[in-house]
């Protein structure tokens, strides 16, 4: 019928659709398997991060200042340790708690060498956008922040995102590039306005990388999606999902079950291909 939606055959976000390009191992233990994870000190703090940054802007704007924003740390850590108790096992002790808490107080000195937020008006924080390509691949994924202003040539959107490690090398920017060309996608598809802007801000080394997209750069990036898609599923249906070692492995939870190190992955499931899981609010590592 005209103007049915398809039929749903996955989901993607930006996330897992970095899992699969860095090691498509990764992405079965995650999507398929659906292994738990330990938390760790570093994502807890990105989220903690990003909370505070999305709250900042609840202030009326004379009232963002790096002062306003460390006072806002301790609400959101007590928000994070009501939702998962289990976090505070991951300091040894007060001391080490302490630490932690003065570097999340660190990356937000770091926000703030980046940008004034007195002087922003965000249109909306931690968006949702989700949107079915005609294939039926579900691309969703949240947006830290977007920015809309009114100008002669119509409405023009600024993506920002942030991540709370440091910024990558070369080898690496195209990936965190693919990201926001992904969330910029999204906006496309679902407002029919092409970003004007795309930001990614490392508040761990207080840089910052620019994307100025157009049409083409959105069309090649639906274009990679749907390749990927392809693979994830032919890898699924192969039961192929190899394991990629490179230097992310260290930070990977699976290694004692991976064969890179000696280990021996679980019996594949039997269930279908659906990633299912709700997309993370907060990608905020980097």
């Amino acid at each position: 019928m005209p103007g049915q939606r398809p039929q749903i055959i996955g989901s993607l976000s930006p996330s897992r659709a970095a899992d699969f390009v860095s090691c498509p191992l990764k992405y079965r233990f995650r999507v398929v398997d659906r292994l738990p994870e330990p938390p760790s000190q570093a994502a807890t703090r990105g989220t903690m991060v990003h909370t505070v940054l999305e709250r900042l802007f609840d202030l009326p704007p004379a009232g963002r200042t790096p002062a306003a924003a460390e006072e806002l740390l301790p609400g959101a850590w007590a928000d994070l340790r009501a939702r998962e108790p289990e976090l505070a096992a991951m300091f040894a002790d007060e001391d080490e708690l302490a630490g932690w808490l003065a570097s999340a107080r660190e990356l937000l000195a770091g926000y703030f060498a980046l940008e004034d937020p007195r002087r922003l008006a965000p249109a909306a924080r931690e968006l949702y956008v989700e949107h079915v390509l005609d294939s039926g691949l579900r691309l969703r994924g949240y947006v830290d922040r977007l920015d809309e202003a009114r100008t002669a040539d119509g409405l023009a959107l600024r993506v920002v995102d942030y991540k709370t490690g440091r910024s990558p090398g070369p080898a690496f920017e195209n990936t965190a590039l693919f990201q926001m060309r992904f969330y910029a996608l999204l906006l496309w598809r679902t407002r029919g306005v092409v970003p004007r802007e795309l930001r990614l801000y490392y508040l761990g080394d207080r840089t910052w990388l620019r994307v100025v997209p157009d049409a083409d750069d959105l069309l090649a990036t639906e274009r990679r999606v749907q390749a990927l898609w392809a693979a994830i599923a032919r890898a699924h249906r192969t039961g192929d999902w190899r394991a990629t070692p490179s230097k992310l492995c260290g930070w990977c939870d699976h290694q004692s079950r991976c064969p890179a190190f000696g280990g021996t992955p679980p019996p594949l499931p039997e269930a279908q291909l659906a990633d299912d899981t709700a997309p993370a609010v907060c990608e905020a590592q980097g």
